[in-house]
């Protein structure tokens, strides 16, 4: 044994969920960092800064941001890549219509690969997600719903183009395979982190 002797570090472990969902991003034009300052952000090149995560709660994950984020682009628009947050004003009230839109379209492309819980969003508007039975389907019959479905099928054509589709479609395929091989090891997982009772996300 040399005492000396160091070891180079010649690689860096990654989640493959994570993996698959950087690659995926990376695909669409868009590269991750992360920012303290910010829960999540673009900046017109390409940027996409996330929230560090220990500041995000237990059942947030990059690939569920990572798509939230790309159902915004397609819902606000592919020209909004050049724009920062896709061209949501900061200093206005929340567009429910828009925010709406956005998680029909994350519903409705989770929903294809039996992913709903596990890309579900986080944030405040979590009931809306949660009360889409079928996601092509309008709650009602009032205008507010009606602007929200138009947004929804527009964005729902712009994300099968190309290169959106098949780059979505690839990460969607692969977590649910991930998903699929977890399967059998859920009922004997167990946490390393102590007084920790949340079931794992893979469950859902």
């Amino acid at each position: 044994m040399d005492e000396n002797y160091q070891r180079p570090i010649l690689s860096r472990y990654v989640d493959p969920y994570e993996l698959v969902w950087l690659a995926t991003a990376r695909r669409l034009g868009l590269f991750i960092r992360r920012d303290p300052s910010i829960y999540s952000m673009t900046d017109g090149s390409g940027l996409l800064a996330l929230a560090p995560r220990t500041d995000l709660d237990a059942d947030d994950t990059l690939p569920q941001q990572v798509l939230h984020e790309v159902c915004h682009w397609m819902v606000n628009g592919l020209d909004t890549y050049e724009q920062r947050d896709w061209g949501y004003e900061l200093d206005v009230p929340l567009d429910d219509p828009r925010e709406h839109a956005c998680l029909r379209l994350q519903c409705w492309l989770a929903d294809a690969h039996g992913l709903r819980g596990m890309l579900a969003n986080t944030g405040l508007y979590r009931p809306y997600y949660e009360s889409l039975s079928d996601p092509t389907v309008a709650l009602d019959d009032s205008e507010a719903e009606g602007r929200v479905m138009a947004l929804f099928e527009a964005a729902r054509a712009r994300v099968q183009q190309e290169p959106y589709w098949s780059a979505l479609q690839a990460a969607l395929s692969a977590t649910a395979s991930f998903k699929a091989t977890l399967q059998p090891f859920l009922d004997d997982y167990a946490t390393e982190v102590d007084d920790d009772s949340l079931p794992s996300l893979w469950s859902r």
